[in-house]
């Protein structure tokens, strides 16, 4: 008997780490200071590609009342050396764990108070 082809698989792409900066703006609830525009959060976030990272990132960061406006993608581990970043262990470590749990981690937050350059 000839197998269905619904009952076969593809190969799964693999989860890969994906280094994002997303700007969010103000929100009631979303937990900056009172005094801030908005911040910049840098976030790594797993997925099969880029795309999927950034998706499952601005869902996450919705879900938890914030606003976001945009975001940069600065790649993978291996891109990012590959382009001559530092990157710390710190960083790595941060990295290992997205990937390890499939998540979205923010490792760091920095406010904006109106005074920043455009």
């Amino acid at each position: 008997m000839a197998q269905a082809k619904s009952d076969r698989k593809s190969p799964k792409k693999p989860q890969q780490v994906y280094t994002l900066l997303v700007e969010i703006g103000r929100k009631a609830g979303d937990g900056l200071p009172e005094d801030a525009t908005g911040a910049a959060l840098m976030c790594f976030a797993s997925g099969v590609d880029e795309a999927e990272a950034v998706r499952e990132t601005v869902a996450l960061l919705k879900q938890a009342d914030t606003a976001p406006l945009d975001v940069t993608g600065y790649g993978t581990l291996a891109e990012r050396q590959a382009e001559g970043h530092e990157i710390s262990g710190e960083e790595r470590a941060l990295m290992q764990r997205a990937l390890d749990e499939n998540a979205v981690i923010v490792a760091h937050v920095t406010p904006f108070f109106g005074d920043e350059e455009a």
